[in-house]
Order: structure tokens, then sequence, then C-alpha cells
């Protein structure tokens, strides 16, 4: 008797904990968010059909990433194909239709962080890798190191399997036109109002930030750079902490906009601290971080963030941010201008 009242209890507890497991598993709030770039993105200097294109591009990239999520994929899945999307369309300052060098030449920048475990991996100065940003995962998987630059970086993705492609792939007649209108300011900046603008910045970088079923944050920024850069130049895409960083105990953040104002704020890694260790909200953080330091520097950009409970931000001081966000409630959003 003793024996079938032991059993009866064992299955109780155990069918229990099996529905509580199951309740918990399906409540975490996994959730999604990328971003095309951050500038000047007025409505009146954009055509209804380049418009659509921008939307349709952002949502099929998140609702691939999406529906990863959605079916127990990692975060850094659906980091890496959300923004291979935005890598093979001509629209975004990333991959195909990177922005072009003095030389008329495409560099590639990309880096990856795992918020679980803090690992990274980044590439930058690449000039035949199809998709940067899983060539920024390899290195973090698959060396010992965290950043390879240049030819190197090519090398190790051909080694690694990645597709290898000439560089006269990425160019986009598009692009071309940018970097005749640079060259013609004979600087990629000008004194306006005060302030010095950026005539590249309608052109952005792209990333995606992800909270997976599991709880894990991954976070990944691709991009081209700076129209008429030289010598090599690199900004904050690559480097964890300015233009990518995550953590599960705080967040993830992938920034656009101005490199080197991202870099001397280390923009990323700043929103990072903000939330873990002063308790701030993700959305009071990066308004801190953009608006209140690297607005004052003089730099202009954007971020997207999500913390460990699957709350976002997408914070901008520019007129315009290409994004999109999905939750685990299957809550969908696409905006492009600062008042949308």
């Amino acid at each position: 008797m003793r024996f079938i009242v032991a059993t009866v209890c064992l299955l109780f507890f155990s069918c229990n904990e099996s529905i509580i497991s199951s309740r918990n598993k399906s409540d975490i709030p996994f959730s999604i968010v990328i971003h095309g770039g951050a500038g000047t993105i007025l409505k009146e200097n954009m055509t209804n059909e380049l418009e659509k294109a921008y939307l349709n591009k952002l949502e099929e990239a998140i609702r691939v990433g999406y529906s990863l999520l959605e079916n127990g994929a990692s975060s850094q899945e659906a980091v890496e194909k959300s923004i291979n999307i935005m890598e093979d369309s001509p629209l975004f300052n990333a991959g195909k239709g990177a922005v072009l060098n003095s030389n008329s030449e495409v560099e590639l920048d990309a880096s990856f962080m795992n918020g679980k475990t803090l690992d990274a991996g980044a590439i930058s100065g690449a000039s035949s890798i199809k998709n940067p940003i899983s060539a920024a995962i390899a290195v973090m998987e698959n060396s010992p190191h965290v950043m390879l630059s240049g030819k190197g970086a090519d090398t190790f993705a051909a080694i690694q399997g990645l597709d290898s492609v000439p560089n006269s792939y990425f160019i986009t007649e598009r692009r071309l036109n940018a970097l005749k209108k640079v060259k013609k300011y004979k600087t990629a900046y000008f004194f306006k109002n005060g302030l010095y603008e950026n005539l590249n910045q309608l052109y952005g970088t792209v990333g995606c930030v992800a909270l997976d079923k599991e709880g894990n944050i991954s976070a990944g920024t691709s991009t081209g750079g700076m129209t008429n850069k030289k010598w090599n130049r690199i900004g904050d895409a690559p480097i964890i902490g300015a233009g990518t960083y995550a953590n599960n105990k705080s967040c993830g953040v992938s920034a656009t906009g101005w490199g080197e104002f991202f870099i001397r704020s280390v923009a990323a890694h700043d929103i990072a601290n903000l939330v873990e260790y002063k308790k701030i909200s993700i959305k009071d953080a990066a308004r801190i971080v953009i608006h209140e330091k690297i607005a004052v520097l003089g730099g202009s950009g954007g971020v997207i963030a999500i913390d460990s409970k699957g709350n976002v931000a997408m914070e901008m001081n520019t007129k315009g941010m290409y994004r999109a966000h999905m939750d685990s409630k299957g809550n969908f959003s696409v905006k492009i201008y600062s008042d949308d």
C-alpha cells in the first residue's frame, strides 16, 4: 500500500513539475530586434518604391530570425541569419551594397558576441567575404583570437569554407555615386550650423540582437564603414564594447552611426554597465548614452538593445533609423523615421 501511495505521489509531482517546466519554458520572453543603419533619413527624400523596399527587407530579415527563435534555435543562429539577409541586399551598407573607400573598393567589418559565455569574434578590412557576420562567428568558434583583419581575415574565412567573392560583387552604382559626391566635398564631413555632418550617414551599418528561449543573448553588427575612408580606417562595428556587446547579466547591443564617437564612448559596453550596475532600464540606458554622451561629443547614430527580460530599446539621435522588432507574443513593428 505504501509503495502504491509513494508511486502515485511520485507520478503526481513528476507530472506537475513537467507542467510547470513547460509553462515556464513557454513564458520565456524571447525577442529579436534589428537595425539597418541610422542617419539623415527623411520621408520627403524617400520614394514610395524605395521606402517599401526597405520595409519589406527589414520584415524579411526579422521574420527569419524570429522563426528560428520560435522553433527553439539559439540567439546566435537568429542573429547570424537575420544579418545575412541584410548583407545580401544592396539596400544596406554591409556586404552587397557596402560603401566604397577612397580607392573605390569595399572594406568590410563585422563582430559578434555571445552573452552566455562572453566569447566574441570580429573581422575588419576584409575584401572578399560574402557574409562578414558569419566570418566573425567563425573567428569566435574556430580560432584562439577575437579579431582578424585584412588579407588574414579573408584567408581564414576561405579556410573555414565560407563563401568568397571578388570585390566587384559588393560594388553598386548607388555607392559609386555616393563616393563621387563625397570626393566633391573633399571629405566625408562638412561643417554646417556649427556641427560636423556626415555625408554618408544616410547609409548605415546593419545589426541584430536576440534573446532566445534559453535566456541567452547574442548581438552582431556588420558594415562597410564610411564612404571615402582612407588608410584602412576601422570604425566601431568590429570593436567589442563599442559597436557590439552582449552579456546575459545585462543586455545585448548593436550600434550604428559615426563610429569614432561610439569607440570613444565605448557605447555598447556603457549601456550594458548602466543596466547591470545601476539597474537602469534598457531604454533609459540607451537614451543616456546616445543623447547625453555621444550627442554631446558631436556624434550621431543609434542603437538597438535587448535586456535579459526581453525589454527592447531602439534609440537614435538622428532623423531616422531602419529598424524592426518582434517579441514572443508575435508583436511586430518595422519603422524608418524618428517620429514613427
